[in-house]
């Protein structure tokens, strides 16, 4: 104990140095000065990573760069050396096709870093960047490869076409988003970026090889140590990649010698060596994951694996289904303290998707390495490759819509820990076999007992739904139903995963005409989620042209489904599966208002089931007023209400008294900075005994016919 307090106060203190090291950059007094001042500068950097867009709602995409300052110069004053780690935000296309070790030079405004970020500022880039000689032969070298990799899938199906180079080189770019989301879903993420398992599989074919043919033990080593190289090289040489390289080859070293109780060292005095060096990576839920799995491949997966064996399973298979669980077993109170859920297919996914991983890789590092001086035998290789990695593909797909795939759980450090006790009692209990067989039998009736339960009544979506308001942040997302599998879906959102998953739960396959009340971002930021795996009948638009970005976002993306956007105006009307759905303002074009764009929304009168809806869209005072003058009071009263804008305070009382609601909507994001919605906007609606129900306090939200009356329900789980 007197050592392992030794090792903790050693660990302490050499965290402690390094960590003020960057602590000490970041707060230079030139440093902060600018950033302070807000000035525009002028930045030397040297590129660490490849860049990353941004998530983007319209127009063109910003690229996320993280560099090395070097030099920051403010115009008419002495450059400032340094060596200090930031981040670039650039907009130009001239940042995305950098290569790490890339010597920039470039103008922008300095500002803070987010607290407790340990680098010294993030750059807004006003220019593109200019480049200041080249970047190292391993990097191009790792450009021509992986360049090639995407050449020889491009004949390949897309689902397959873009997760191949993902799975071998970490190249996501024409992965699908919606796909990616699958993997992510499944706890299959690992499979979409470079980790340790893919270094394990290249070295382990190498190792196999060479053993087979005789080689002692120094050539072995050399032999690993240049297929090391070489795969870290067509990876690209990132931090990222390097972890990657190191866990992953601490982790094959321990099970191929067999002595994990020099491996288990190893690794913990290179996860010291990596967080001393880097101590943002403390804070890095990629490095927590990386260890926790070579941990798992060290400590669990040869006992495992061995039980196995004992029982009588054969080597092979004992090895393939005691890695993948042991990998997830360790990795599980991270992903809990990440996600806020325990995954329940998790391992029997990656438990399938074993065969599939080694072939993929191999497959697919043969076709990168191929393309330079082969591209016909190249394409053959990736052409092999896609059979196995469409097997991944199905396996994330349909994992990820498994009817409660996932229990919630804890999130945070308090949850991760909770799981992480738990796990190790469970272990260190299982040893005996009287506990392993309890446990077997509890977690067997609690299978049989729950899931019928949460299959057969999951209570989502509430039987008889009318209307959804999707809990999508802060924008709009409305589905409104017709029929069996499907809807109408009013606005989007402002991101693709939060409608594409509202949809989903409520089992929308159909979406017979998208209607886009106004283009502003926060409400067609996600129309890309509803087309996912959707047939859309139609897209329909409001008559005024701006925001021009967002109205090009909406065509590309109908343009993409083979639909042509139609505008539409007060008289527009359709029918489908029992639901009639009438524009029925702006009834004139509306013009320099507080903000044309919302104050000339489609607002959208809906009956079904013999109640109405009245959906607002982001009108504001002047369009509302305009309504209620030109249609009258009568032709606005409504059962159900989507309460525009928010929420906001720029609401006509008018409007409100003409309506009556007996339930009103209300989709607005969790801590906002406009102040939305209106505490007496709320107040005042609420008068006549309106039930409000708000999307960041309840999640999902329906309206919903039960009795002859209505109803609401909530799903109560809003995003964070």
């Amino acid at each position: 104990m007197r050592w392992v307090g030794v090792a903790v106060a050693l660990g302490v203190g050499c965290g402690a140095i390094a960590t003020a090291a960057r602590v000490s950059v970041r707060e230079a007094p030139a440093l902060t000065a600018l950033v302070e001042a807000a000035e525009t500068v002028r930045v030397e950097a040297v590129v660490r990573d490849d860049p990353r867009p941004l998530a983007r709602t319209s127009g063109p995409p910003t690229y996320l760069v993280a560099v090395d300052l070097e030099s920051v110069t403010a115009e008419g004053a002495a450059p400032i050396r340094l060596s200090a780690r930031a981040l670039v935000l650039g907009a130009d296309q001239g940042w995305r096709g950098l290569l790490p070790g890339q010597r920039v030079t470039a103008a922008g405004r300095l500002m803070p870093p987010r607290p407790g970020d340990l680098r010294a500022a993030v750059v807004s880039a006003r220019t593109p960047p200019v480049l200041d000689g080249r970047s190292s032969w391993a990097q191009r070298g790792a450009a021509v490869l992986r360049a090639g990799l995407q050449r020889a899938c491009e004949p390949l199906p897309d689902d397959s076409g873009g997760l191949l180079p993902g799975l071998v080189v970490g190249d996501t770019s024409r992965l699908d988003p919606a796909l990616e989301e699958d993997f992510r879903t499944t706890g299959m993420t690992h499979l979409t970026a470079v980790s340790g398992t893919n270094v394990a599989i290249v070295l382990g074919v190498v190792l196999f090889v060479v053993r087979r043919a005789r080689a002692g033990p120094v050539l072995c080593a050399v032999l690993c140590a240049i297929a090391l190289a070489g795969f870290v090289i067509l990876a690209r040489p990132s931090p990222s990649v390097i972890r990657a390289a190191a866990m992953g080859a601490i982790g094959l070293l321990g099970l191929a010698a067999g002595r994990a109780r020099a491996a288990v060292p190893a690794l913990a005095a290179g996860a010291a060596v990596l967080l001393i060096a880097d101590p943002e990576l403390a804070a890095d839920p990629g490095f927590a994951l990386s260890v926790m799995a070579t941990a798992g491949l060290l400590l669990i997966a040869p006992v495992w694996r061995d039980g196995l064996r004992r029982r009588g399973c054969p080597a092979g298979v004992a090895e393939a289904l005691a890695v993948p669980a042991a990998a997830q077993v360790a990795c599980g109170p991270v992903i809990a303290a990440i996600s806020g859920t325990v995954s329940l297919v998790a391992v029997p996914a990656n438990l399938v998707a074993v065969p599939a991983i080694a072939p993929a890789t191999l497959l697919g590092v043969g076709a990168a390495v191929l393309s330079p001086v082969w591209p016909a035998a190249a394409e053959f290789a990736a052409w092999a490759g896609h059979w196995p990695t469409a097997w991944l593909v199905l396996v994330a797909r349909i994992g990820a819509r498994v009817p409660a795939g996932a229990l919630p759980w804890p999130g945070g450090a308090a949850g991760g820990l909770l799981l992480a006790g738990l796990t190790v009692a469970f272990l260190v209990a299982a040893r005996r076999a009287i506990v392993r067989r309890l446990a077997a039998v509890v977690a067997l009736g609690a299978i049989l007992g729950a899931l019928p339960v949460r299959l057969l009544a999951s209570g989502w979506p509430p039987p008889g739904w009318l209307v959804v308001a999707c809990a999508v942040g802060q924008g709009d997302a409305v589905v409104l139903a017709a029929g069996s599998g499907r809807a109408v879906v009013v606005d989007a959102g402002p991101e693709p995963n939060a409608v594409d998953h509202c949809l989903r739960r409520l089992g929308v396959r159909q979406v017979t005409v998208l209607v886009v009340s106004h283009f502003h971002a926060d409400h067609i930021g996600g129309v890309a989620g509803v087309f996912r795996g959707r047939e859309v009948g139609a897209v329909i638009g409001p008559e005024w042209p701006e925001p021009a970005a967002g109205r090009a976002a909406v065509e590309q993306a109908a343009a993409a489904a083979g639909i042509a956007p139609r505008a539409a105006g007060p008289g527009w009307a359709y029918a489908v599966g029992g639901l009639n759905l009438e524009v029925i303002g702006p009834i004139t074009p509306m013009r320099g208002t507080n903000s044309d764009p919302n104050n000339n929304s489609l607002i959208l009168r809906a009956a079904t089931e013999g109640r109405s809806v009245l959906l607002l869209g982001d009108a504001e005072t002047e369009e509302q007023e305009d309504l209620v003058t030109g249609l009258g009071p009568a032709a606005l009263r409504a059962d159900v209400l989507k309460v525009a804008h928010h929420g906001s305070a720029l609401q006509a009382t008018s409007l409100l008294d003409a309506v009556d609601p007996a339930v009103a909507l209300v989709s607005v994001g969790r801590d906002n900075d406009y102040g939305h919605p209106n505490p007496v906007l709320l107040g005042r609606i609420a008068q006549g005994g309106t039930r409000i129900l708000r999307t960041d306090e309840s999640g999902d939200v329906a309206v919903v016919v039960s009795g002859g009356g209505l109803a609401v329900a909530a799903r109560g789980e809003p995003p964070g």
